[in-house]
């Protein structure tokens, strides 16, 4: 059975380029590259080769990037790091309700201890009002954190006015971009970004890579001690393969995203509107400013979990809601955010494609999801006379 996968929004495979990249600092090239002796100078030079790639793709000073063990520690680090390390001034921070659950997690922590957190409502389409932004910022407010691109809907946020608005009141901006990064332009100081959180695995690099941006001047305790790694700011030896996969995964993104971007959005529209002809579906996020790869969809009277094991069965790989949040019996909370009940919330497809997949793919993914939401109404007993019960 051939596998088409749909699902880059939990994983991407590493990319071959990367992986070649990779191969000497997994073999020859072992060296310690906070070791003073010759040997170790070409995983030394690797790692600072990385960080210029990375520093490129966004916009950043190569003295601003710092390399983590994956995009949830950068967000934790980001968020408890500026709480701590500002605690003095002010112990009120700003976030949204469909913030990945390593925002929202870090936020239920804080606010244990002593720290007070907004949670700002989204609209139908997952994006924030910034006027609303604006009349939750308090005289102790220290931190906004706003995610560049939603893992679920796509929802691409107004970054650079939210930037402006917290560069004005003198507030530090966090964004995770986890799902932007290398997949949309960014420019961290255009976009008046503070700190900024990367994960490898989402852009063809390895799992177990991660990257924080802390733009110079920001105050920021660490997370990981134990020694003078990073600058002093990340203990722990240096992932050398990973690091350097993730660097030449950064320099092939950039290289390439004017041309996967209009390959994959082209896709990505054809897809939904292939979808959106079953009966009683529905679009999820904005059809403007939305992630290029990600379709997302509710379909009523079917139950997400059913619609992804028999997709299998067509060798289609896709997931429902947020594939971190797989296991709960919760609908996802980003769609319960914008608006949708439980009983159609959990009705949920996520399809996820990148610039590997191809436009024969495409026709399969719309030929066989008909067909697997058919069977499951079939089988359903909400789907009545042709409508959900509740129609």
């Amino acid at each position: 059975m051939k596998i088409i996968y749909a699902d880059h929004a939990a994983t991407t495979r590493v990319k071959p380029e990367v992986l070649e990249k990779m191969r000497p600092y997994l073999t020859e090239e072992y060296g310690n590259p906070s070791s003073l002796y010759g040997f170790s100078y070409n995983s030394k030079r690797a790692v600072e080769q990385a960080r210029e790639n990375i520093a490129g793709l966004i916009g950043a000073d190569v003295k601003e990037v710092y390399f983590t063990g994956c995009g949830t520690e950068s967000d934790n680090w980001a968020i408890k790091g500026a709480a701590w390390a500002n605690g003095k001034k002010g112990k009120h921070m700003i976030t949204s309700k469909t913030e990945h659950h390593a925002v929202l997690h870090t936020c239920q922590y804080l606010e244990k201890q002593g720290f007070d957190v907004t949670y700002l409502d989204v609209d139908k389409d997952g994006f924030i009002n910034p006027d609303e932004l604006i009349k939750a910022i308090r005289p102790d407010t220290i931190l906004i954190t706003i995610m560049f691109a939603n893992n679920e809907i796509g929802t691409i946020m107004p970054i650079s006015e939210i930037g402006r608005i917290a560069r004005e009141r003198s507030i530090l901006f966090h964004t995770d971009a986890v799902q932007a990064a290398g997949h949309v332009p960014i420019d961290v100081n255009a976009m008046n970004i503070d700190m900024l959180s990367i994960s490898g695995h989402k852009l063809g690099a390895p799992k177990g890579v991660g990257v924080l941006y802390i733009r110079k001047g920001v105050k920021i305790e660490s997370l990981m001690h134990g020694g003078g790694h990073e600058r002093g700011k990340r203990a722990g030896t240096e992932n050398v393969p990973h690091i350097v996969g993730l660097g030449e995964a950064a320099r092939l993104a950039k290289a390439y995203m004017d041309e996967n971007i209009k390959k994959v959005t082209a896709m990505r529209d054809r897809l939904i509107d292939g979808i959106l002809k079953i009966p009683y579906t529905r679009l999820t996020g904005p059809t403007e400013n939305r992630l290029p790869g990600l379709a997302s969809f509710v379909i009523e009277a079917v139950e997400g979990e059913a619609m992804l094991l028999k997709l299998f069965e067509y060798g289609i790989c896709a997931s429902s809601g947020s594939a971190c949040s797989s296991g709960s019996l919760d609908p996802s909370h980003v769609l319960l955010a914008i608006g949708y009940p439980h009983h159609i919330a959990h009705g949920s497809l996520r399809l996820s494609i990148g610039e590997e997949n191809t436009d024969e793919e495409i026709d399969r993914i719309i030929e066989a999801v008909p067909e697997v939401v058919k069977k499951l109404r079939d089988m359903s007993p909400v789907w009545e006379n042709g409508k959900p019960a509740w129609a």
